[in-house]
């Protein structure tokens, strides 16, 4: 079973190299990478993908006429899958040498359409740290397993527990490809894209099995750990449309927990609100006022 690992690309040049290295030095070398650059202008690239596709025949490169942004590009990525299983890697991220291993041996169980693994946080150096947001993260996690090392959740439950609080990391995710390619990503979210398309899996009934075996590296910069989106309260809009989408679609199922968490979205509310210093601090007062409406409006 060959594990299609699609990559879209646009940034950092020296930390896109140390990604892709890290995808090349699998111990479980059945895989094909794929490469599809949103247009990054870099003179030195097209030699270094050049000599990747010729050294290494498990290697596929694209280049995209015009920059598509991240959630066309995850689209045209979804449009190359040709195997049973697919990640879409985030091109700052470290697969540890036990990755492609991990999530074969996941996909073993035919019941399960997404895979989660166990995942360390590091910051732009490499070195690995744990902030508060993703404490909360394994904390949550922990609950919706029950504290086991390894767990398959499904319906309610789980939907119920990724909605009061995003636990996934996506560029780590391994995902059946019947299962994404059915669903595919909602053109109009560039933020939550990734958990809709979970949401979207499990409401169709697709079951994840989730890990501690740690064998991927999320990046999360230290000086980035607010983007602008949820600065200037972006971001959030974005959630509360998805929130009362699954509200409105939890509901429909007789999910009643789970349309419940979506109405109140707690960890999103309390994101807010841990942002408005920093809002405050840079002057962002449009950004503060959109951030105090998310935190307070029923």
């Amino acid at each position: 079973m060959t594990i299609d690992v699609m990559f879209p690309y646009y940034g950092d040049v020296a930390m896109m190299k140390a990604a892709v290295a890290s995808v090349l030095s699998q111990e479980d070398e059945d895989f094909r990478l794929t490469i599809v650059d949103d247009g990054y202008p870099d003179e030195t690239l097209p030699e270094y993908f050049a000599n990747l596709v010729e050294g290494d025949p498990r290697v596929r490169y694209f280049r995209n006429e015009k920059n598509l942004g991240a959630n066309g590009n995850y689209k045209k990525c979804l449009s190359l899958v040709e195997h049973d299983v697919v990640v879409v890697m985030g091109a700052d991220d470290i697969m540890l040498p036990n990755y492609i291993g991990t999530v074969r041996k996941a996909f073993q169980n035919p019941d399960v359409a997404i895979v989660q693994p166990g995942v360390e946080v590091i910051d732009e150096n490499g070195s690995v740290y744990e902030p508060l947001g993703d404490r909360v993260k394994g904390f949550l996690r922990r609950l919706a397993v029950g504290g086991s090392s390894e767990a398959i959740i499904e319906g309610e439950a789980i939907a119920e527990s990724l909605i009061t609080g995003d636990w996934l990391y996506f560029p780590s995710v391994a995902w059946r490809a019947e299962a994404i390619l059915k669903h595919d990503f909602r053109e109009q979210y560039n933020v939550v894209q990734d958990l809709a398309l979970a949401m979207d899996i499990i409401m169709d009934g697709g079951k994840m099995l989730v890990t501690d075996t740690v064998c991927f590296q999320y990046r999360r910069h230290r000086e980035s750990d607010s983007s602008v989106r949820a600065l200037d309260g972006r971001r959030f809009a974005e959630e509360r449309a998805f929130f009362d989408e699954c509200a409105a679609d939890f509901a429909r199922l007789g999910w009643t927990r789970a349309a419940r968490a979506a109405r109140v979205h707690l960890t999103s509310r309390l994101n807010a609100v841990s942002l408005t210093p920093k809002v405050v601090q840079k002057r962002m007062w449009p950004g503060l006022k959109r951030l105090t409406v998310h935190a307070l409006r029923p």
